[in-house]
């Protein structure tokens, strides 16, 4: 090993520098190394790069010093201090030192015993640290001799498990002087990380340091053996592959000689066949023809074979020829519009004048519409309506959770398995390049490692790039502009700005209570009839008791819940009738009690608002309009403002700013200002278990407040919205609708809205706006006059 480096005196190497300061005798120079552990009796080469090292070696060459070799915890840093390197190394020798031709530095190390650092001298222009040197054990016994044996009989089976190993590796393993040494030979040479190396090292207790190397060697022979067993499989499985090749081949010489050898070309001729008949534009036909090509001189045994026919089978089962426009009878799609859905006057009539459109201009770019609603208000059902007012097919593709670009692209052939993305497997569904197809979830498409695919739905949904879609799997270009695109979506906010701004948004509330019974008695329960196996002479349910499952069963904006309601009373019937106990069954609102147990919903309002302090608030969520109470109580303190209830931030700024604005207005309700400064004021929003956040809440928790300090009750008739200012304004919110269909399903008679949400009167359901009483409000003061019960006492400060 001394030759490694070239032919350089060591001594001359290191006279490059005579002018280094003394170092003190009762320290050693250390040399800190990267990712490398020497141990005791070994030599090692090591190659110096940092000038405080070549200063630290020429030194220790130059007064015929040790140095002690320590391993620093993290190899990225350039200047290891005491804190970067591990408290235990190895003492060592320099073996040679040499400077290469360019002007590389290299030595060569014998390590002698292992050694401790204790503490580092300051001002030494490299590390120098007083050591403990560690001598190794000498006590010999029984135990120590046996795993003696086993450790060098382990580490040879180790070794001829490996491909070319040095004789002279094996011939020092086995003659190693003592267990100390083979210790530490086995663990040096052994495939294990430096830091598993440094536990080695650091463990003085000579039988743990032999049970250490001993478990390391047996898991690494046992990964060899399983890796040999690997290469045995994979060749045994090559050889077997090519000998199926050469039978193949010469089955095929033998097939031709009587013959019948015809089939692969007779394939052949029928995807030629099928290829043209596709109707595929001249660049896509092209390449079918080239893979075509490349199928037909492959021996059918190779693997990429099957792949070229599966692609071949993708372009010729999609479709590329121009698809039918067709006739839309606008008559005909306002009476399937009436048939499948009750009420959405105004969402139905823009969709009239979406197909209008496109019956007038079938090749115009149309927007893509967007029906944006809670949970079963009937945005698919209303996708399905349009695929049969337009009389084509109709494919639902599912958009919540993918979070794979190629999921949307496709993958590309280059991997095993590989498909087209959903939007083309869409197509090859429906059979057709005109279909409607629906983008259900829109707005829970994730982003991942893989990608973003809402980036690549700004192509597929953009009309003026989607003619050219180029699907990663396919590889060619594939006109999209032609299908019909409807996405559907529970919440804008978590929609991408750029692809929110490619869709028509056409926002779906939720139903009153008398659309909802209608929906029960013309769909739902005529569904649910089938469903159970009923007819309409077997079984029926009140409309009363339909009302009261609306009413004491299920709070939702949709329709979902009402469903599974009404399908539960009918499975009881279906119970009855199916044991022959009866054979007609009529279901009224006494029964439903037994049937679907105590009333799940109350009319709790006037019972929580008979007390000040407590409002009526109207929220939005993403499953439809809320109501929700805003508590407040007062105890004697300090000026204290609690707030719980799982509220959001600007939740709880809201909160802040009313507390502030009751605080400035504290004369004019008659409240004696220092109330507030000896008592502690509590807002609560119960149901604490919901995150609540949002501007809407400020209205009412102002009217909370102002209703705690005046002692005078909310009108429990009446439920509020608003956002405000700290100047008293209540300033518009959004979902009008949703909140004011909410505050009507809960039986409430009076709304109190911001004076500039008129705008969105025409918006709420006829059956609520003629149920409620409006309050618009421009000033908080408006609030306070119209919700505070002036019968209450006075405030008591």
């Amino acid at each position: 090993m001394s030759d490694i480096f070239g032919n350089s005196d060591p001594i001359e190497a290191a006279a490059e520098d005579r002018s280094a300061p003394a170092l003190p005798s009762d320290g050693m120079i250390i040399l800190p190394v990267r990712g490398s552990v020497l141990f005791p009796n070994l030599i090692a080469p090591f190659s110096i790069a940092r000038p405080r090292s070549i200063a630290a070696i020429q030194q220790a060459v130059r007064e015929e010093r040790q140095i002690a070799v320590v391993l620093q915890k993290d190899p990225e840093v350039v200047e290891p201090g005491a804190a970067d390197l591990y408290g235990v190394g190895t003492v060592a020798n320099i073996v040679r030192y040499v400077t290469a031709q360019d002007g590389s530095h290299h030595v060569v190390l014998q390590g002698a015993q292992r050694m401790r650092l204790l503490d580092f001298f300051p001002g030494t222009p490299f590390p120098f640290a007083r050591v403990l040197q560690i001598p190794e054990p000498s006590a010999r016994s029984p135990e120590i001799e046996a795993r003696f044996l086993n450790l060098r009989q382990q580490a040879v089976e180790a070794l001829n498990l490996l491909p070319q190993v040095p004789q002279e590796l094996v011939q020092a393993i086995q003659s190693a002087p003592s267990a100390a040494v083979l210790a530490d030979m086995t663990a040096a040479y052994m495939d294990v990380s430096p830091e598993q190396k440094q536990e080695i090292l650091e463990t003085v207790d000579l039988v743990e340091r032999m049970e250490r190397v001993s478990r390391l060697l047996a898991e690494r022979a046992e990964v060899l053996k399983i890796s040999q067993e690997i290469g045995r499989q994979t060749k045994a499985t090559f050889d077997e592959r090519q000998r199926e090749a050469v039978l193949r081949e010469q089955m095929a010489a033998i097939q031709r000689e009587l013959g019948e050898g015809e089939g692969k070309a007779q394939e052949v001729a029928e995807l030629s066949e099928a290829i043209t008949a596709a109707g595929m534009p001249r660049e896509v036909e092209d390449q079918a023809r080239k893979e075509l090509r490349r199928y037909e001189r492959m021996p059918e045994a190779a693997g990429e074979a099957g792949m070229i026919r599966t692609y071949l089978d993708w372009l010729i089962e999609l479709s590329w020829k121009e698809p039918d426009a067709g006739d839309i009878d606008i008559a005909e799609a306002r009476r399937i519009l009436d048939e499948d859905h009750f009420g959405l006057e105004k969402i139905k009539s823009r969709i009239v004048e979406y197909l209008a459109v496109r019956k007038l201009a079938p090749n115009g770019k149309a927007p893509i519409l967007c029906f944006a609603g809670p949970p079963g208000v009937g945005k698919t059902s209303l996708g399905q309506s349009i695929a049969r007012a337009m009389g084509r097919p109709f494919v639902r593709v599912s958009l919540g959770g993918v979070h794979d670009e190629a999921e949307i692209r496709g993958h590309r052939r280059t991997y095993v398995g590989a498909l087209p993305g959903n939007i083309i497997q869409g197509i090859r569904k429906a059979g057709s390049r005109g279909a409607v197809m629906m983008l259900d979830e829109i707005d829970k498409m994730g982003r991942g490692i893989q990608g973003d695919p809402s980036a690549a739905m700004l192509e597929v949904l953009d009309p003026e790039q989607n003619g050219t879609f180029r699907d990663n799997y396919l590889g060619v270009p594939f006109d999209l502009s032609r299908v019909v695109f409807i996405a559907t979506a529970n919440m804008l906010d978590t929609i991408p700005g750029p692809l929110r701004d490619r869709m028509e948004i056409i926002s779906l509330a939720g139903y009153t209570e008398g659309e909802k019974l209608q929906i029960a008695e013309r769909y739902l329960a005529r569904r649910q009839l089938e469903a159970n196996g009923l007819t309409a002479d077997q079984a029926a349910i009140d409309t009363e008791a339909l009302r009261a499952i609306i009413r004491d069963y299920t709070r939702e904006a949709g329709v979902r819940s009402l469903e599974r309601e009404i399908g539960r009373v009918l499975r009881n019937g279906a119970v009855r009738i199916a044991d022959g106990s009866e054979t007609h069954v009529r279901i009224g609102v006494d029964d439903l009690e037994a049937i679907l147990g105590p009333s799940r919903f109350e009319n709790e309002i006037a019972m929580r608002t008979s007390v000040p302090g407590v409002a009526t608030g109207l929220a939005w969520t993403p499953v439809g309009g809320d109501i929700l109470f805003i508590e407040a109580a007062r105890n004697p303190g300090r000026g204290g403002f609690i707030l719980t209830g799982h509220l959001g931030d600007v939740m709880r700024e809201s909160a802040q700013a009313a507390l502030s604005l009751v605080k400035s207005k504290a004369a004019s309700l008659g409240v004696d200002a220092s109330a507030f400064d000896k008592s502690d004021i509590h807002v609560h929003v119960p149901a604490g278990a919901t995150p609540k956040d949002g501007p809407s809440a400020g209205v009412a928790m102002y009217t909370s407040l102002a209703s705690l300090m005046t002692n005078r009750t909310v009108r429990s008739d009446t439920a509020m919205t608003g956002e405000i200012s700290l100047r008293g304004l209540v300033l518009p919110v959004g979902g009008i609708k949703e909140k004011v269909v909410a505050a009507a399903a809960a039986g409430l008679t009076r709304v109190m809205l911001p004076a500039r949400n008129r705008r969105d009167y025409d918006d709420i359901p006829k059956e609520a706006r003629d149920r409620l009483e409006f309050v618009w409000l421009e000033h908080v003061d408006q609030a306070i006059e119209a919700a505070l019960d002036p019968r209450s006492n006075a405030a008591k400060t």
